[in-house]
């Protein structure tokens, strides 16, 4: 019997611990988006040709454009 006196304290502790983490886990957005997680490893990756050709843009433009010099306005 003197055992509840030891593992009621702590499992009162071992809870608050648990809503504590719980509500900083809400406050913090962990759950605004639950089913992304699910279905990142399904989606298929941008082929290596196309990651390659991006990757070679100049810094600083846009797809498409290119990185000469730039037109000042009149």
């Amino acid at each position: 019997m003197n055992i509840l006196l030891a593992l009621i304290p702590v499992t009162l502790l071992i809870i608050v611990v648990a809503i504590g983490i719980f509500f900083w886990a809400v406050n913090h957005r962990q759950f605004d988006d639950l089913d992304s997680p699910g279905v990142l490893p399904l989606m298929e990756e941008e082929p290596v040709e196309r990651a390659r050709a991006e990757a070679a843009v100049a810094p600083g433009t846009r797809a498409g454009e290119t990185a000469g010099p730039s037109r000042t306005p009149r």
